[in-house]
């Protein structure tokens, strides 16, 4: 099988790094859940090199080794976080892809005390807990419209919908030990645009902000996953389009 056409090529990737009000720090983790949700797995490596090769870290302080890890863990929990919208087949891909990159000193080992705890969360942690956790979380993100939201999936012929909420919320989602509230509605952002879901984008738009990201933020982010899908060969399907790749209808927007 031939190998497809790269999707991050040097002037994508520059443009990325270069976007304006792009929050400190996320380029990496917002490009490789696209990549991941766009099925991308063998661009992941690229990204993962040239974020490791930066030194990026959250305080500034850390050393190098520190940074690169800290970079890892973040790629990682990202990438974990986009099953919960995109599914787990391409998060089980992307993560073996950027395990095959990844220097052996800075992969988390079965049984190793991770930043993320939720080991913890599921063996030493009552779940209602964990569930109140996830719920407190959801309501902030959705705001005065979250009972509402978790009604609709209540009554939408299943309540396992809902059930299926509460527990993403709670056992993946608002675990925010390695990513902030608001750098998981990025990568949410990142996870839905690329597959055309437009009701449930404009919630985590709405989200975003509610976490604490500013329009502009929220904005950026955005357009950074837009370019990158772009390049991937989405684009804007008409509305007598039969088949193809792109979206339907304009992409929501804050």
């Amino acid at each position: 099988m031939a190998s497809a056409a790269p999707i991050l090529t040097p002037a994508l990737l520059a443009a990325i790094r270069r976007q304006p009000d792009l929050p400190l720090n996320s380029w990496y983790f917002i490009t490789a859940t696209t990549l991941s949700i766009l099925n991308r797995p063998d661009e992941l490596p690229r990204v993962y090199k040239q974020a490791i090769e930066e030194g990026l870290d959250i305080t500034g302080d850390l050393s190098q080794r520190e940074g690169q890890l800290n970079v890892s863990r973040r790629i990682r929990e990202a990438l974990v976080k986009a099953s919960a919208v995109g599914g787990l087949p391409k998060t089980i891909n992307a993560l073996l892809a950027l395990k095959a990159a990844t220097p052996e000193d800075l992969l988390d080992a079965p049984g190793d005390e991770t930043p993320s705890s939720r080991s913890r969360d599921i063996y030493e942690t009552q779940a209602p807990q964990v569930l109140q956790r996830g719920q407190t979380f959801f309501d902030k993100l959705y705001g005065k419209i979250s009972k509402r939201v978790m009604g609709q999936m209540d009554r939408s012929g299943s309540e396992d919908l809902g059930l299926m909420a509460r527990l993403v919320y709670g056992y993946i989602l608002s675990n925010t030990d390695v990513l902030t509230p608001t750098e998981t509605s990025f990568v949410l952002i990142a996870s839905l645009i690329p597959q055309d879901v437009n009701p449930q984008l404009k919630g985590h738009l709405r989200g975003a902000l509610n976490g604490g990201a500013s329009v502009a933020e929220v904005r950026a982010v955005r357009d950074v996953v837009i370019k990158i899908c772009e390049a991937s060969g989405m684009q804007k399907l008409g509305p007598g389009t039969i088949g193809g790749w792109g979206w339907r209808s304009e992409i929501a927007n804050v």
